[in-house]
C-alpha cells in the first residue's frame, strides 16, 4: 500500500554511534560518536536508552525546541518489550507510542508521524530508534563473552542511536510518499543469515512501490535497502531480475556502507534498526542537502524473529517499509 503526502517534511535529524560506526568510513557524517559500548552506564542494555535519549537531546538543541514543545515521541529498539524506548521516553515525558518492526523499525515510525502530520492529528513528533551490538547478541544470540563463532553471512548489530523531527513545515527533506510493506516467508530457518531472509521482503515492496506509483527505478538517484549485508543485497539484486525483471543499477546498502568491510571485523556488514537512519540521516541527508542526489527510496528491512520461534525450528518472516524522500526544490 502505498501512500502520497502533501505536506510532509523531515526538518532535522541527530545521530550517535559507538565505537565501531565511530571509527568507520562514514566516522565524519556522525553528531556524536563512543569509544565504548557502556556509554557511562552500568549495562548495555541501559547503554541502549542512552543512545535515545542523547540522539533526541541533540536534536532538539539542533531544532532550538524543548520537550514540552513536541507533540509525539515514537519509538522502537530491538530489546524485548522494546525497553531502551520505553525507558528513554519515561525521562522525557512527551506521548508516546512504542513500536515494533526489527530493523525496519525506523521506517515504520516515518511513516506513522508522516500520516498523522499530514492528517493534521499532530503539529509535530519525533521518530527515534536505537540498535546495540552486544545487547543484540546477548538476547538474540550468544553473549559475546561467549566468543561464539559466526558464519560469514552473518551481519554485526549496528550500535547506534537515530532521531528525527517530522512536521509541515518546509524544511529540511521532504517524504514524498511510502509504501507500506507486508510480511515475506520464504521458509528460511537460519537466523545467522538475515539477508537471504529479508531481501524478498525488501523486493516486493520496491516493486509494490513502482508499480504503484508508476514509476521507474531510475526516477530515484539512489535506492537504498536497510541492512541486507553483502550476501543479501546480492540475493536481492537477482529476485529483483527474476522475479520483477528489472535491473537495479541505483541501489546500495547501508550495512555495506556504514563499515569498512575489509578492515573491521563485522562479518557480512552492518544490521539492527539503527543502521538505516544513520546512514540516511548522515551521508545521504548530506548528499541531498548539496543536491548532489535529489531523490531516494529509503526500504528499511526487518527480520521478525524471535529466540522463542528460532529454537522451536520455524521459518523467518520478515517486513520491509518504504519511504521517498526529495530534495526541496
Amino acid at each position: 500500500m502505498t501512500i502520497k503526502y502533501n505536506n510532509v517534511y523531515i526538518n532535522d535529524v541527530a545521530t550517535v554511534t559507538g565505537p565501531y560506526e565511530k571509527k568507520g568510513p562514514l566516522q565524519g557524517y556522525f553528531d556524536k560518536g563512543y569509544d565504548d559500548f557502556y556509554f557511562g552506564t552500568k549495562t548495555w542494555e541501559q547503554a541502549e536508552g542512552k543512545l535515545i535519549e542523547d540522539a533526541i537531546d541533540i536534536l532538539l538543541s539542533k531544532i532550538g525546541k524543548t520537550r514540552f514543545d513536541i507533540n509525539l515521541h515514537i519509538s522502537g529498539d530491538l530489546l524485548n518489550q522494546t525497553v531502551a524506548s520505553n525507558y528513554a521516553s519515561a525521562s522525557l515525558g512527551i506521548p508516546y507510542l512504542g513500536i515494533y518492526n526489527a530493523c525496519a523499525t525506523s521506517v515504520e515510525g516515518i511513516i506513522i508521524g508522516a500520516n498523522m502530520v499530514d492528517k493534521g492529528q499532530v503539529q509535530n513528533c519525533i521518530c527515534s530508534v536505537s540498535s546495540h551490538n552486544n545487547a543484540a547478541e546477548k538476547q538474540f544470540r550468544y553473549p559475546v563473552e561467549y566468543g561464539g563463532p559466526k558464519p560469514k553471512t552473518t551481519t554485526f548489530t549496528t550500535t547506534g542511536g537515530a532521531a528525527c523531527f517530522i512536521t509541515s513545515n518546509s524544511k529540511g527533506i521532504k517524504i514524498e510518499s511510502s509504501t507500506i510493506g507486508t510480511v515475506c516467508d520464504m521458509g528460511i530457518k537460519d537466523a545467522y543469515h538475515m539477508g537471504a531472509v529479508m531481501a524478498p521482503a525488501a523486493a516486493e515492496t520496491i516493486y509494490k512501490h513502482l508499480t504503484e506509483t508508476k514509476r521507474e527505478p531510475g526516477y530515484y538517484d539512489l535506492i537504498l535497502t536497510g541492512d541486507l549485508g553483502v550476501y543479501g543485497k546480492k540475493i536481492l539484486k537477482e529476485y529483483m531480475k527474476v522475479e520483477y525483471n528489472i535491473n537495479l543499477k541505483n541501489y546500495d546498502d547501508t550495512a555495506t556502507m556504514i563499515y569498512d568491510l575489509d578492515m573491521q571485523p563485522v562479518y557480512a556488514g552492518g544490521s539492527g534498526p539503527a543502521c538505516a537512519p544513520l546512514v540516511t540521516y548522515g551521508y545521504i541527508f548530506s548528499k541531498m542537502q548539496k543536491k548532489e542526489i535529489k531523490r531516494v527510496l529509503l526500504v528499511a528491512t526487518g527480520a521478525l524473529m524471535s529466540t522463542t520461534m528460532v529454537n522451536q525450528k520455524l521459518s523467518i518472516p520478515a517486513v520491509a517499509h518504504a519511504i521517498s524522500l526529495e530534495v526541496i526544490e
